[in-house]
């Protein structure tokens, strides 16, 4: 089964609801009312309602399953509600006057009404940039317990292969704690898309094949993973073609449940990350989905500014699949 077909059937009937705070592009629009016409998600638009409407018609676009808020003119007890909930959560860094101008920003509002539970998740970056869609996720929804870090994973996928690489967009240079907390957050990540989590800790060394800092680093990030999820399959550190190849695992990581078996590799820093999977990408003809922000307690998701209806769409099955 595609993997969106997948996700299609785990969301359908489930009355997810998605916010998206750039409700007046037309990527954005035509996109909530093709998940809204599929019963896949209840979407909510942020934006003009007027300016929306007038481009929904435009394009011949039925928004009867389609909430439009426009943050401008919010309900006043609404809006009074969302501004102390908002400086109760900043706990005195923000002032009353300081929140009611952050919910001003799109971004803000919809991230409030995820963490006011209107809404189940949030999908935006369609013409913001990454910080702007992520920050307002870490200061009020903040990360699970137990984690410190957010990361993000791409789902790669040609024909019926289907794997997860993480981190290969947020963090450029982890510690070991929190490279442990990538692999856990990958392996979490894997089993929401029917990836069953053979998690290989990567490095340019295979069990001491060679040695330094950075080889000690992702020693000590698989111990640290095995103790945090000693249910999953956790293994390093092992070089690619030990984790990926049978015959190579086989021969450099013998005893290893993962080597030559691995269907989530965690990349040591983001740098590696980033260059992998765009060689996936590009020479190995992988449909790279993402990124996927792990780790926090409501699903956000950040498009590209390239992206397309299409993008949009996809993104938010993924992100509504996220908050069952």
């Amino acid at each position: 089964m595609d993997l969106f077909d997948g996700l299609k059937e785990k969301i359908k009937g489930q009355n997810k609801t998605v916010v998206f705070p750039e409700g007046e592009d037309l990527r954005i629009l035509t996109a909530a009312v093709r998940l809204a016409k599929d019963g896949l998600v209840k979407p909510i638009l942020l934006g003009s309602e007027s300016a929306i409407k007038d481009a929904a018609a435009k394009e011949d676009l039925n928004l009867d399953a389609v909430t439009i808020i426009d943050p401008s003119s919010y309900d006043e007890a609404k809006h009074q509600e969302m501004v102390q909930v908002l400086v109760e959560r900043r706990a005195g860094k923000n002032t009353e006057e300081q929140v009611i101008e952050m919910l001003k920003d799109v971004n803000y509002f919809g991230t409030m009404l995820v963490y006011m539970k209107q809404a189940d998740a949030m999908v935006s970056g369609a013409v913001h940039a990454t910080g702007d869609t992520v920050r307002p996720a870490l200061q009020i929804i903040k990360t699970k317990p137990g984690m410190s870090r957010i990361s993000g994973a791409f789902i790669m996928q040609r024909n019926n292969e289907r794997y997860v690489f993480g981190d290969a967009a947020i963090n450029i240079d982890p510690d070991a704690k929190t490279l442990a907390e990538i692999a856990v957050q990958s392996a979490e990540t894997a089993r929401l898309f029917d990836i069953d989590p053979k998690v290989a800790m990567l490095s340019f060394s295979t069990k001491g094949s060679a040695a330094g800092d950075m080889v000690t680093k992702v020693q000590e990030a698989t111990k640290l993973a095995q103790e945090r999820d000693p249910k999953t399959p956790i293994d390093g550190e092992l070089q690619f073609d030990a984790a990926f190849v049978p015959d190579v695992g086989a021969s450099k990581a013998p005893d290893s449940e993962v080597a030559g078996k691995a269907t989530v590799f965690i990349f040591p820093e983001l740098q590696s990350g980033n260059i992998g999977y765009k060689i996936a990408q590009r020479l190995g003809h992988f449909e790279a989905i993402g990124p996927i922000l792990q780790g926090l307690n409501a699903p956000v998701s950040d498009l590209s500014r390239g992206a397309s209806e299409e993008d949009v769409y996809k993104v938010a099955i993924i992100t509504a699949a996220q908050s069952l």
